[in-house]
């Protein structure tokens, strides 16, 4: 039997991952304890997470706009903002030219929203996902020209454009980019290459969102234009109250959740749940959660996957629009649209995903690979990445789905925590057109023909550089506790850790020995159940988990789970939300 197939069985047997346990400093732990006067639980959490002195917890647990880095670290960054304000000076026509996903799209609209607050004369400009793909392309370049356009500010591409942006600058147009895709051999003839992944750049955090990083560079221009007296006797701008859109765009994009990308998502959820700005009002409201604080999670399956669609099936601009909008009526019919994109795109995902699973779980040569790289003429390109990620997901490989029309594919591709899929395609660039990304997510163009060589040569990269148990997903857990340690008091604390996502997840516990009763599917195939010891029960929900429920009734458990406040009908009560479980004996 094939390590895949194990792999396949093994997650469908309890326990469903491998389970680790956090090696935490004692010392560290106790120090966090009697300065910052937290639970026990709290300091095990931070000191797993190599937040271990006093100073980096109170940063971590108090996030400030003031603990920002300098935007002047990142290189380029002073090229680029006086070529802006040369261009404010001169009444240049600028276009903003950004990607058609959440991170582009929020990218374009707090570029564009600033500059005409300023009275810039600026429009913005992003491609058509199928007729123009991702990034620059000569015609769009002929078109910016055309409107007598004389700078083009990239955002969230053109970091790997060398050959469009030399033909732009020989059509006289400067270019400036704000971009975070990973950096080739060579840079592009730019005015200024802004993108904190150049390894001449210093700046410390490496891994922002476009939007970051749009955001550093209005915090460099509001500097230097305030220097030279541009607001005198005006309004001076706030930057903050951009931070909601920035908080989009770095969640959508699934940066690590640490340094300035945490900031700015901690504050930027705090004006979400405001709701001030017109076109978020309009989308809460379209998403029914209008009346509810915005979480991550929130954020990422009711507001960005709308935001998505418009640039996956539908018009970008309509998101853009949404975004800079100042009338309610107008940003409630542009909602309206985007909430009919979404469905529209959930639709083709469904069908491609149920087609992908069925040939999947019935094909024995797939099982083998250690990478999944499929094609089709039937998929639409605009929903492949989202599928490609929950492969991923499921099966524990980099997963690359490709459109295919008139012999050329279109691909998107989402890897796994210990592949770098940049670096695998790289190696396989002998075969594509054309590629980009980064770590987790890239997209590539190829031949039909060479798709099977290069799955191939990709399933050996793959194999060659990742270890077989990390096919296997783990569960991290960062402290060992007993339910009575779960109180309302260590949850208020807990709060203190979000937001969460990529490089700060929710945190794990487990308690061992626990005994279930009441186990029932409810919704769609989630298990509920309560769990007790020692005297003190808690309820339980583990998601899409229903088909374990005979295994567990009147059992004995070591479990795993991340405890939360479940409010429902206006009465709240401690939940553990489960993550994995072992049947203690087994």
């Amino acid at each position: 039997m094939s390590f895949f197939l194990c792999v396949i069985m093994f997650r469908k047997c309890l326990p469903t991952t491998n389970w680790v346990m956090s090696d935490v400093n004692k010392e560290a732990q106790y120090l966090l304890v009697k300065e910052l006067g937290i639970h026990w639980i709290m300091s095990s959490i931070l000191a797993s997470r190599d937040i271990q002195t006093p100073d980096d917890a109170r940063k971590y647990l108090y996030p400030s706009l003031h603990d920002l880095h300098n935007p002047f670290l990142m290189k380029d960054m002073q090229l680029g903002v006086n070529r802006l304000i040369q261009a404010v000076y001169q009444g240049e026509k600028i276009v903003v030219y950004g990607d058609y996903d959440a991170d582009g799209i929020t990218s374009v609209a707090v570029l564009v929203k600033f500059l005409r607050d300023i009275q810039a004369d600026v429009s913005y400009y992003i491609p058509d996902r199928i007729d123009e793909g991702y990034g620059l392309n000569r015609k769009a370049i002929d078109r910016i020209k055309e409107k007598s356009a004389s700078l083009i500010i990239t955002v969230d591409c053109g970091i790997s454009d060398c050959d469009e942006i030399l033909y732009a600058r020989s059509l006289g147009l400067d270019t400036i980019i704000l971009d975070h895709h990973e950096v080739s051999d060579s840079l592009p003839t730019a005015v200024a290459s802004i993108n904190p992944k150049r390894p001449d750049c210093p700046f410390p955090l490496k891994h922002l969102a476009a939007v970051g990083i749009v955001f550093n560079f209005l915090i460099a221009l509001r500097g230097n234009l305030r220097k030279e007296g541009f607001w005198h006797g005006k309004p001076y701008p706030n930057l903050k109250e951009y931070l909601d859109l920035v908080a989009l765009g770095t969640i959508g994009d699934i940066c690590p959740m640490v340094d300035e990308n945490r900031i700015f998502v901690r504050v930027g959820l705090e004006l979400l749940t405001e709701g001030k700005r017109v076109g978020i009002r309009a989308l809460k409201e379209i998403c029914g959660v209008d009346t509810q604080a915005v979480d991550t999670e929130k954020a990422s399956f009711s507001l960005i996957p709308r935001i998505n669609a418009a640039g996956r099936v539908g018009l970008p601009d309509d998101a853009v629009e949404l975004l800079l909008a100042d009338d309610m009526g107008k940003a409630r019919d542009l909602a309206v649209k985007l909430d009919s994109y979404n469905r529209r795109r959930r639709a083709l995902e469904k069908n491609i995903l149920e087609e992908i699973i069925e040939d999947l779980e019935k094909t024995i040569s797939d099982r083998n690979r250690t990478a999944l790289v499929m094609a089709s003429e039937k998929w639409h390109p605009g929903v492949i990445g989202i599928v490609a990620s929950k492969i991923a997901d499921r099966y524990d490989r980099p997963a690359i789905l490709i459109s295919l029309k008139d012999g050329i594919g279109k691909g998107s591709g989402r890897s796994i925590a210990n592949f770098n899929i940049y670096q695998g395609l790289r190696e396989c660039e002998d075969y594509l057109i054309s590629y980009g990304g980064h770590r987790y997510a890239a997209g590539i163009s190829i031949m039909e023909e060479d798709i099977e060589q290069f799955a191939e040569t990709l399933d050996e990269i793959v194999r060659e550089n990742v270890l077989q148990s990390d096919f296997i997903s783990a569960t991290f857990i960062e402290a060992q506790c007993h339910l009575n340690d779960i109180t309302h008091e260590l949850l208020a604390q807990m709060e203190l850790l979000a937001p969460f996502g990529s490089k700060n997840p929710e945190p794990v516990l487990c308690v061992r020995n626990v005994n279930a009763f009441s186990p029932a599917v409810v919704g769609n195939n989630h298990l509920r159940m309560r769990v007790s010891e020692a005297g003190v029960s808690r309820n339980t929900i583990w998601f899409s988990q229903g088909h374990f429920i005979r295994e567990l009734n009147d059992s004995c458990l070591d479990i795993a789970f991340t405890p939360q406040i479940n409010t429902w009908n206006g009465a709240s009560d401690i939940q553990l939300k489960m993550k994995d479980i072992t049947i203690r004996g087994n």
